[in-house]
């Protein structure tokens, strides 16, 4: 493997764990603690004041991924079936 193959290799690997790590207690289908973009820097809204995760003092991204609801459930799913259970601050 080169070089660049590695360096694709570990910028998928981060994006991999961004995505689909397991669910932070502040996470629900409409927010997220930090950023859940594969591409944050694709996302329109980065670093824009009030909404994106990485310039809110509580880290919390208002503006998700149109996946992330799906994605969400899936992962809360996931949890409760390893015997995670996570509370967040839906109602």
């Amino acid at each position: 493997m080169n070089e660049h193959n590695g360096l694709i290799n570990d910028a998928l690997d981060s994006k991999l764990k961004r995505c689909n790590a397991p669910l932070h207690i502040l996470d629900t289908s409409t927010e997220t603690y930090g950023c859940r973009y594969g591409n944050p820097d694709g996302c329109v809204k980065c670093y824009l004041e009030g909404v994106c995760a990485f310039v809110r003092k509580d880290k919390i991204c208002q503006s998700p991924p149109w996946s992330w609801a799906k994605r969400y459930l899936l992962l809360k799913l996931a949890g409760e079936n390893e015997g995670n259970v996570y509370e967040s601050k839906e109602i």
